[in-house]
């Protein structure tokens, strides 16, 4: 065989590995809902980040709360908008970073007040909109703008709120640090059993990629991880592990499916492309929001907040 003939051969090979390779990609893309490379990548970043600022500084840990919040009003305002539903993005950034600034300072008190001043700034700031006829598209959608407007504001800055006012308590950045885990582990587990094992549909009209065999994966990693951080992490008996791990089991869950009806209500398959593999802020932190409330509420009955 001369050497032309043996380099074309080495090319055709690779050529075929590689189409092999995509094809992989591609099937698991299509059965996952996103690429597994971007998306263990920007995964890993924001773990870093996340890290870095709860165990240096408290403080720091609030500005990536109130930076993530605002994102994410921002992509659901904007969500809004493509459906005809006018958000004011400015308005609702400032409320929501009212809520988080209030529970960082003065508690759960402080996150209740500033969720009502946030709503009123909010609201009237939509009806200044509405007088001034320059800045008005469509005068008929006020109380609908404004009620999707404190939707958003309830959705995103008040359930994320929860994560600022866990920190507080004794052992509080090793709570945040469980909620985290337990939730990322609730999500690999539905994702390693439904790629794998997933052949009956959970919810088909609203979230077609996830089955019940992908649940029980996920109910079975999120109690042993559960378990894992109550006993190494939060100094707690074995028992608060499983309740946290069925408790941020049936929050994210739900959050997941929650996002998943709003995005289908208002027409958009991701609320933004910003993080590669992901989606945007919202897709990632739609599990998160309502299991800060459910991990709070643990934390409260056993008195450690």
């Amino acid at each position: 065989m001369s050497g032309s003939e043996r380099r074309d051969e080495i090319r055709a090979h690779l050529e075929s590995k590689r189409a092999q390779l995509e094809a992989t990609n591609a099937r698991i893309e299509a059965r996952a809902g996103r690429n597994l490379v971007f998306a263990i990548g920007s995964g890993l970043i924001f773990a870093a980040i996340f890290i870095a600022s709860l165990f240096l500084l408290k403080g720091l840990f609030a500005v990536l709360v109130a930076a993530l919040v605002s994102i994410a009003l921002v992509e659901l305002a904007a969500a809004f908008r493509t459906a005809g539903r006018r958000v004011p993005r400015v308005g609702v950034v400032l409320g929501g970073l009212v809520v988080v600034v209030g529970a960082y300072f003065w508690g759960a008190e402080g996150m209740l007040l500033g969720l009502f001043a946030g709503s009123v700034l909010l609201t009237l700031w939509r009806l200044v909109e509405g007088l001034v006829p320059s800045w008005e598209t469509a005068p008929r959608t006020l109380v609908r703008d404004v009620f999707s407007g404190l939707f958003t504001l309830v959705y995103v800055a008040f359930l994320a709120s929860f994560a600022v006012l866990l920190l507080s308590g004794e052992r509080g950045e090793w709570w945040v640090f469980g909620l985290v885990a337990v939730v990322v582990s609730v999500d690999v587990g539905a994702y390693a059993a439904g790629v794998t094992l997933g052949k009956h549909k959970m919810t088909p009209r609203i979230s077609p990629n996830k089955t019940w065999e992908g649940f029980a994966g996920a109910a079975l990693v999120a109690v042993i991880v559960g378990v894992v951080v109550s006993l190494f992490a939060l100094r707690q008996p074995w028992w608060v592990g499983v309740v946290l791990g069925l408790v941020v089991l049936l929050t994210a869950t739900g959050g997941d499916l929650t996002e998943s009806l709003i995005k289908r209500n208002l027409g958009v398959k991701d609320m933004s492309s910003w993080i590669p593999g992901h989606g945007g802020f919202l897709d990632r932190l739609d599990s998160l929001l309502p299991s800060a409330v459910g991990v709070y509420g643990v934390a409260l009955v056993l008195g450690v907040v």
